[in-house]
């Protein structure tokens, strides 16, 4: 019979450890997100790098709550593409 863990119960830490998992970092592994995107700026490419940098961090080491992804993840990417400025076009 398959054992079944609520993702809540265990870390990507744990389950590195437990089953060998690997990060797939080939470019070409979903081709479609990497195909027709806008050019980024060096300044943008660096935000990106560091949300996905903060996030891999914390999900390794600790269970995430929605909330804590949306800090990490959401709030920084709303801000790069301009969300929470009042000015048109910036």
């Amino acid at each position: 019979m398959v054992q079944k863990i609520p993702a809540r119960d265990i870390s990507l830490y744990e389950l590195e450890e437990k089953f060998g998992l690997e990060l797939a970092t080939d470019t070409s592994f979903f081709t479609e997100w990497t195909e027709n995107l806008p050019t980024l700026t060096d300044g943008e490419k660096q935000v990106i790098a560091r949300v996905k940098s903060n996030y891999l961090n914390l999900n390794k080491h600790r269970l995430m709550s929605e909330e804590a992804v949306k800090m990490v993840v959401l709030s920084p990417l709303l801000d790069l593409a301009g969300f929470y400025s009042n000015r048109q076009g910036d």
